[in-house]
């Protein structure tokens, strides 16, 4: 099993752990990195800066992507760490002096989930191989000794963090992640969610910033829609989210448009009824899904779109 300790902002971690987030964005200004070495589920540990260089808590990889600024605090707003965009804005163009003049830049968004934030009494020293002048951070594998006995170290404080607060619950109509890793792992794991933000950021990706139903790519006006409503025990999976033009998502969710099992769209007839008009809905009618998921696994779910199609669309 791999992890990744990444040096970390510690203004950064101390806002968060005021606002008891339970999602969160760790942002890279730039908009060329990657996150390639970690995957998704695991474990992302927080490695305060120097001059304090200690390990102070953990967070679990769901995604990478790249957003403009304004749409990073469209997510995740103060989960980005701080309290305004123009706070978030200033920080951005710190670091990005010489972009100054493109307004809305790229940046680096990691969704982290669950984040467990280490009583200062328990941040831990860095592993004995740690070098300096590493500057984002490094990854480990518990398949090596140093890997594994350092693990077995931040394992034990999770858990007992958990156990603390409660929070060893039954998993049910959580979206669990299952990797291939230790048992102790898995009950960490058991308890890691995804968020709203990290739903809407997944359901983009998977969609190609692009309106599943009109194709539109203006990315500010597309929203994540819910098949099955996160209220009525919908989940966070991409499964169960359309990428939708903001009106497409409101005439959605009140039950005027729908998808069939077949991937069609419908329009209701009460469009027309009540509001005498939708011309420039109705040409949609019957049409297949502009854009679909590239993933097999991330197409509309048939049960979700059956609960749709019973509970909420009106024919």
């Amino acid at each position: 099993m791999q992890y990744f300790i990444a040096n970390t902002d510690k203004d950064w971690y101390d806002f968060l752990i005021e606002e008891n987030v339970n999602e969160l964005n760790f942002w890279q200004p730039s908009g060329h990195t990657s996150s390639r070495a970690i995957s998704y589920g695991l474990s992302f540990l927080f490695k305060l800066k120097a001059p304090i260089n200690k390990i102070a808590g953990v967070g679990f990889f769901i995604c990478h992507s790249f957003l403009p600024i304004s749409i990073a605090w469209d997510f995740f707003g103060k989960s980005n760490g701080t309290n305004s965009f123009s706070e978030f804005e200033k920080l951005i163009f710190r670091y990005r002096a010489k972009d100054k003049y493109n307004l809305n830049p790229l940046i680096g968004c990691i969704t982290l989930t669950d984040p467990v934030f280490f009583k200062k009494s328990n941040w831990l020293p860095l592993p004995s191989d740690w070098k300096k002048n590493i500057v984002v951070g490094k990854t480990y594998n518990t398949e090596k000794k140093i890997g594994k006995d350092y693990w077995d170290i931040v394992q034990a404080l999770i858990l007992e963090h958990q156990i603390s607060n409660n929070n060893l619950k039954d998993s049910l109509n959580k979206n669990i992640i299952s990797e291939p890793t230790s048992p102790g792992y898995r009950k960490i794991l058991n308890n890691v969610r995804i968020g709203q933000a990290a739903f809407r950021l997944l359901v983009t990706d998977a969609y190609q910033r692009k309106c599943s139903v009109s194709g539109s790519k203006i990315l500010p006006t597309l929203e994540a829609a819910h098949i099955k409503p996160y209220a009525s025990s919908g989940p966070n999976h991409t499964n169960n989210g359309l990428l939708l033009r903001s009106d497409f998502h409101k005439l959605f969710d009140k039950g005027y448009i729908t998808i069939t099992k077949q991937l069609k769209i419908e329009v209701s007839r009460t469009i027309k009824e009540e509001f005498h008009s939708g011309k420039e809905y109705y040409k949609y009618h019957g049409n297949s899904l502009e854009i679909m998921p590239k993933n097999v696994m991330e197409h509309p779910s048939e049960d979700h779109i059956n609960w749709h199609n019973e509970n909420i669309y009106k024919g």
